[in-house]
């Protein structure tokens, strides 16, 4: 019988490599190397003005995906004359370097075993992210020994993953918003629980030019979730702030990410416990 929710966040937390691909020169070099530069985004500015923040909404709330979104901001405002097979054909070489490099950091292997081999807790994979995010998200938790499978899946399992991955691109809702948690709470027969988990860090370790960074709406999407997740779970909701600045000296920096995952992996056995 499960009695606990610990709910995980991806971008930045289970997988901080994923935005420090949006770290400026390695962003920049990307978007040379896929050919998105020679269509008109050349630079970081450029990429989260131009291209990311007019069509984060629809990119990530709908099944359209990144590269869709992508290719048709990049028609639409930046080279209409280009042949659509071209646009596409750099927005895809993007989009999958952009999802190569966001691996699980391979220090999270001993709790998410743990939470495996507990009968009593089910895991959920919370994302606000694009479409094309859940199949490879579902693939990197495998390569963990985490076996998982997409919320949308999961309704009418006859023996749910302990793993599940919860898109917003998928449920139609970010995870600041209530039908976001209803679903999960529905689809996976959640009735009586005692407690949740949630190990997230709002939106804090995106990149610095990404609007969904903004500090204020971290902490506006923190309350706003915590908040949720109380009202939607009727229980007591638990956060573990998975919090990390980039920059400056990286092999302290690493060290510092390596702590704070050890700490965030001991919260969660304490919970367990």
């Amino acid at each position: 019988m499960i009695e606990k929710l610990v709910i995980f966040d991806w971008s930045g937390t289970l997988s901080p490599d994923a935005v420090r691909f949006a770290q400026d020169d390695t962003l920049t070099a990307e978007l040379e190397r896929s050919g998105l530069a020679v269509l008109g985004v050349a630079d970081p500015e450029t990429f989260w003005d131009g291209i990311v923040n007019p069509t984060w909404e629809e990119g990530s709330t709908t099944p359209i995906g990144y590269g869709e979104v992508i290719s048709r901001r990049i028609r639409e405002a930046f080279s209409p004359a280009v042949p659509d097979d071209q646009i596409r054909a750099s927005a895809a070489c993007f989009v999958d370097s952009y999802l190569t490099h966001s691996p699980i950091d391979g220090r999270w292997r001993p709790i998410l075993k743990k939470l495996g081999e507990d009968p009593s807790v089910m895991t959920a994979i919370a994302t606000d992210h694009y479409a094309e995010a859940t199949a490879c998200i579902v693939r990197y938790l495998g390569e963990m020994g985490a076996h998982a499978m997409p919320l949308k899946d999961a309704l009418g399992a006859s023996v749910p993953s302990p793993f599940i991955v919860a898109n917003s691109a998928d449920m139609g809702a970010h995870k600041a918003d209530q039908p976001f948690w209803d679903t999960l709470r529905g689809s996976l027969g959640l009735g009586s629980l005692d407690s949740v988990m949630i190990v997230d860090d709002f939106g804090f370790n995106e990149g610095a030019g990404d609007s969904y960074a903004d500090r204020q709406k971290v902490e506006d999407r923190k309350d706003a979730t915590l908040s949720l997740l109380e009202g939607v779970f009727g229980v007591p909701v638990q956060s573990v702030s998975f919090m990390w600045e980039r920059g400056g000296n990286s092999e302290k920096n690493e060290k510092f990410l390596g702590d704070l995952i050890s700490r965030a992996s001991r919260e969660i056995e304490g919970y367990l416990s």
